[in-house]
């Protein structure tokens, strides 16, 4: 069963560190998803799987508020400046931003299983 005050909590640590990791922006931003994972598994316990699928989540509805901002606007202005062509990039914009999206929450998955770890 989901942990959802872990998962959370977990998102709020990844936002705020995300936020804050802006200013340094490739180490900051992987810092982030790693910490907001790791307290989501520490908080959930229950293994190095069940703290890796809270930090996954944790790590999911972070990047699901980027996907869902920069795809949603993306293809909003291309759709406008471009006609249908712009229409069809903003789509692709949002395809790649969904895939960035997925291959990002896999470091919140690992901190998750290290907190669980070591809960």
């Amino acid at each position: 069963m989901v942990n959802w005050r872990a998962v959370l909590v977990g998102f709020g640590v990844e936002l705020v560190l995300g936020i804050v990791g802006l200013v340094v922006p490739v180490l900051g931003q992987l810092t982030a998803a790693v910490v907001g994972g790791f307290v989501a598994g520490y908080i959930a316990k229950g293994g190095v799987g069940n703290g890796a699928w809270h930090g996954l989540l944790a790590g999911a509805f972070g990047g699901l508020v980027v996907a869902l901002i920069v795809g949603v606007g993306g293809t909003a202005v291309l759709g406008l400046a471009g006609g249908s062509e712009g229409l069809l990039a903003g789509l692709g914009v949002t395809a790649l931003v969904v895939v960035i999206w997925l291959l990002l929450s896999l470091p919140s998955a690992v901190g998750g299983a290290l907190g669980a770890a070591l809960s």
